[in-house]
């Protein structure tokens, strides 16, 4: 399970597997200068940090914020899902931001 740390706001964990789906998105928004928000509400395999006590919240992730992957697991070499990825990428257009959605069965 892997973190994405957004300086002092909460540790949001989540399995490296969804991790490096929205790291991919979120750095592709970035790339191209588009903030956007992220919410966490009990998404599978995404859990906010314990010592904050937080189990929902949204962070806004522009140019200037400052994040960090970080992954526990051993680096993978599975390949990755473009229809996840393209889900994930339309949903940082919504009103409510992106969410960790669950995979879809190819």
């Amino acid at each position: 399970m892997g973190s994405l740390i957004y300086g002092a706001a909460p540790v949001i964990r989540m399995d490296d597997r969804v991790l490096r789906h929205v790291q991919v998105v979120a750095i592709s928004k970035l790339r191209r200068n588009e903030p956007f928000a992220f919410n966490w509400d009990q998404e599978p395999g995404v859990v906010g940090d314990e010592v904050w006590g937080s189990s929902h919240g949204t962070i806004w992730i522009s140019n200037a914020s400052q994040l960090y992957f970080q992954y526990d697991g051993p680096r993978s070499e599975q390949k990755l899902n473009s229809t996840w990825l393209e889900m994930l990428s339309k949903a940082t257009y919504r009103l409510e931001g992106l969410s960790a959605l669950p995979e879809p069965v190819k």
